[in-house]
């Protein structure tokens, strides 16, 4: 697996979890399916392709500033709390950056 689709699964799976255990939702609310399918449309987009770092450190921003407040929020939220739910992601993501 490249590194884009490794990016997708993981910005996927957080906003997933977020959607979930943060915002109490039984299924992926209206917002967040929103959000993963222009993330997604984003990575298949990025110019750096396969050498992409992490989006902290991009110096492209791909994010409208409402868009980057809420991706900001969930990563900062499910982040750490990746290491509980899916360690393997968690030390993969920790070790990119």
């Amino acid at each position: 697996m490249g590194r884009i689709e490794q990016e997708k699964e993981t910005v996927q799976f957080m906003i997933e979890l977020y959607c979930r255990k943060v915002e109490k939702n039984r299924e992926l609310c209206p917002e967040c399916r929103e959000l993963i399918v222009f993330a997604h449309k984003r990575l298949d987009r990025c110019h750096y392709g396969e050498d992409k770092t992490t989006c902290q450190k991009c110096p492209t921003h791909c994010y409208p500033p409402h868009q980057r407040e809420k991706i900001r929020l969930i990563m900062r939220t499910i982040g750490p709390r990746m290491l509980f739910y899916s360690p393997l992601k968690a030390i993969r993501h920790m070790l990119k950056r």
